[in-house]
């Protein structure tokens, strides 16, 4: 892999992966998990006006309706409108809006990158990257002085498995395959799918407000992929710079 190559792919697992989950936690434990969620989802508005500033999408109603649904089916799903629940913080909702850009900035320059060079290789390098950020905060020697259980261990090689490897491997596919715009608004379905697990596992009500929330995320999906009139493809342009 040429050199230039691999330092984007470094700074991808830096700038993308590990900062949008460093901020996003350190939203939270300033604000609350409510407005952390819905800062950090305005990402897709951040990835449809890059995408159209740099003329590789164009802003049609479909796109640009699917990103007002999904972000507004958001703040319904985690109880934002009459819930009292947004938080304001100064140094979490900055943390959040980074996170937020942090967010966008791995599906746009994930994307171009995916063109090139197989998800396995990318995800390798990126989670790379993000494992030395997190060596560098966390040290390891802080992980063995806490004298975890073998049980306390084996469930978090699962976890780490199941809620980052596997997830990564699939989003990087559906990177490779969707626009920018269209994957992160697929994403959006993450709070949702957290609402109905709980609803499931932990006999968490589920309020019409949720429900109703669910349904405009799910139709957001739906819009944006309706194909654009003429059929023609958006043109591509280079990397993110």
């Amino acid at each position: 892999m040429p050199r230039g190559d691999l330092a984007r792919l470094f700074v991808l697992g830096l700038a993308g992966v590990a900062a949008s989950n460093y901020f996003y936690y350190l939203a939270i434990q300033k604000t609350n998990v409510a407005t952390a969620i819905i800062v950090q989802y305005t990402a897709p508005v951040w990835v449809l006006l890059y995408m159209i500033a740099r003329g590789a999408e164009r802003p049609t109603v479909s796109k640009i309706a699917s990103v007002i649904l999904a972000i507004t089916g958001i703040a319904l799903v985690i109880g934002l409108f009459g819930q009292g629940k947004l938080q304001v913080d100064s140094i979490g909702i900055t943390a959040a809006v980074i996170a937020a850009f942090s967010f966008a900035f791995y599906n746009i320059g994930g994307h171009y990158i995916l063109i090139r060079y197989d998800r396995w290789t990318v995800l390798l390098y990126t989670t790379l990257a993000a494992s030395l950020f997190w060596i560098v905060v966390n040290p390891p020697t802080h992980v063995i002085a806490a004298h975890y259980s073998f049980a306390a261990w084996l469930f978090l090689i699962i976890f780490a498995m199941l809620s980052v490897l596997v997830p990564f491997g699939f989003y990087f596919a559906g990177l490779q395959r969707l626009d920018p715009t269209k994957a992160i608004i697929v994403s959006c379905l993450e709070p949702v799918f957290s609402i109905l697990i709980a609803a499931v596992a932990l006999k968490e009500v589920v309020r019409p407000l949720q429900t109703l929330g669910a349904m405009m995320v799910l139709s957001a999906i739906v819009v944006v992929q309706r194909p654009t009139r003429g059929g023609l493809a958006p043109p591509i342009v280079g990397p993110v710079d």
